[in-house]
């Protein structure tokens, strides 16, 4: 078995989460002054930290943009969290890695309460000895310094053994800063194109496909 530990992104990983989270980004737009936007414009808020996502895509400047996670979780802590749901065969794929004796982890942009919260909500946090998110107010957002915080407490996570599983870019790129591979999945919010362009190690196209790659 190659890999030992398996550091998994939460949102188009694991779950869907893209109609809460949508629905949250349209109000703090609204909250902003901006006015609608497609499915497509707001899907791009699925995955990075959202502070870089108001300034990048609405051009919100930076000292504004730090209202937006307020104003996202005016709407989402509350309900648009909920908005979400497991991807079919996420439940049995990390039970099978569980019980293979694999160590499993969450690294992710959202919130860490949030992500603790979905785990529970969904009943998977019992297969994952450490769930580390975001901590705006203590400027932890990016993927790359989620994951060193986990890092930190969990020095049996090394190059040579483990391996982030995710959807996005940033995935890529923040396993990348610590010399991790990275697989990712077709069936969230990146792209195939995204993906050969950032370097990541190979795709997989069910979560079934994913647990026979995993224990290879």
């Amino acid at each position: 078995m190659k890999y030992k530990n398996i550091i998994f992104d939460l949102d188009g990983t694991l779950t869907d989460s893209g109609p809460g989270i949508r629905n949250g980004v349209s109000h703090a737009l609204k909250r902003f002054g901006i006015g609608p936007k497609d499915t497509a414009f707001l899907n791009k808020f699925i995955g990075p930290p959202l502070f870089d996502s108001f300034v990048n895509f609405c051009g919100i400047p930076p000292e504004e943009a730090v209202k937006g996670e307020a104003f996202f979780r005016e709407y989402y802590q509350d309900k648009g969290i909920f908005e979400n749901s497991l991807y079919d065969g996420i439940y049995s794929s990390l039970e099978k890695l569980y019980g293979a004796g694999l160590s499993l982890y969450i690294a992710t942009s959202k919130p860490e309460f949030m992500a603790v919260t979905v785990a529970e909500h969904f009943g998977i946090k019992k297969f994952f000895r450490d769930i580390r998110g975001s901590v705006p107010e203590d400027g932890l957002s990016d993927k790359k310094d989620v994951i060193a915080q986990l890092l930190i407490s969990h020095p049996e996570i090394s190059k040579n053994n483990s391996v982030m599983v995710g959807d996005r870019k940033h995935d890529i790129l923040g396993a990348k800063a610590h010399n991790i591979p990275c697989i990712t999945v077709l069936w969230g919010y990146g792209s195939q194109q995204e993906f050969l362009k950032y370097g990541s190690l190979l795709s997989v196209d069910s979560p079934d496909n994913l647990a026979k790659v995993l224990l290879s």
